[in-house]
């Protein structure tokens, strides 16, 4: 008699191209592009690239969640890859300059309301990310990503939660290059009463970055205050 054993193929995260002119060797097999935006990152005014990618199957990822250390949850569903090229105007090619495996929340992450992922835009030779969930309160996330000191540096993010049925708003901004924020606390369906608004000092020893900052919601910037 003899005996056959069979292993499930395991999965890896492509290595993405390091440099082309021809944008369709870019997309790995099994893989397909979700979102892509043009503009100029690296003030060469030329126009880099700015993609998201996704894996065609499910699959079991084990995901940072919370304060992005005590706790690992394990997610079924499919990857996602945010890279940037960076465009040289002599050559005409664009080279790798990023490729990040972590940081795009995945298609079942954004609770009741559904696909999270909303923007991915070029601004201001900055990156701009987008994403929306919850159930019964909402929430609006946004992050600024500037390429400086050869990484990317957060500097400005958006936090926004509402209630759709009580029209309750906490809106709280943040301006990290100036160590900065800004809550105001409303609601939306009585926009006539004032507003009540909070600055307040941010402390932190470096600006986060996309090395360091694995997903949304996993920096406790204060207490029990998750971005």
């Amino acid at each position: 008699m003899s005996s056959k054993m069979i292993f499930a193929q395991q999965f890896s995260y492509p290595v993405l191209t390091k440099q082309t002119k021809d944008l369709q060797t870019i997309i790995p097999a099994k893989w397909k592009i979700i979102a892509s935006t043009y503009g100029d990152l690296n003030q060469d005014q030329s126009e880099d690239l700015a993609i998201i990618l996704e894996y065609n199957l499910p699959i079991t990822e084990n995901r940072a969640y919370g304060d992005n250390d005590t706790e690992l949850i394990k997610e079924f569903q499919r990857p996602r890859v945010l890279a940037v090229y960076f465009k040289d105007s002599k050559s005409n090619k664009y080279f790798l300059e990023m490729q990040n495996n972590n940081f795009i929340l995945r298609e079942s992450e954004g609770g009741e309301v559904g696909e999270p992922f909303k923007k991915l835009k070029i601004e201001n030779n900055s990156l701009n990310l987008g994403f929306e969930g919850g159930g019964l309160w909402r929430w609006k996330l946004n992050y600024v990503f500037k390429y400086q000191n050869k990484t990317w540096e957060l500097i400005n993010a958006d936090n926004t939660s509402y209630n759709p049925t009580s029209g309750e708003v906490i809106a709280k901004k943040y301006n990290f290059l100036e160590r900065k924020s800004k809550q105001v606390y409303g609601n939306m369906f009585a926009r006539d009463i004032a507003n009540e608004e909070r600055e307040e000092n941010l402390y932190f020893t470096q600006l986060r970055n996309m090395a360091n900052f694995k997903k949304p919601w996993t920096w406790e910037i204060t207490t029990n205050n998750f971005l």
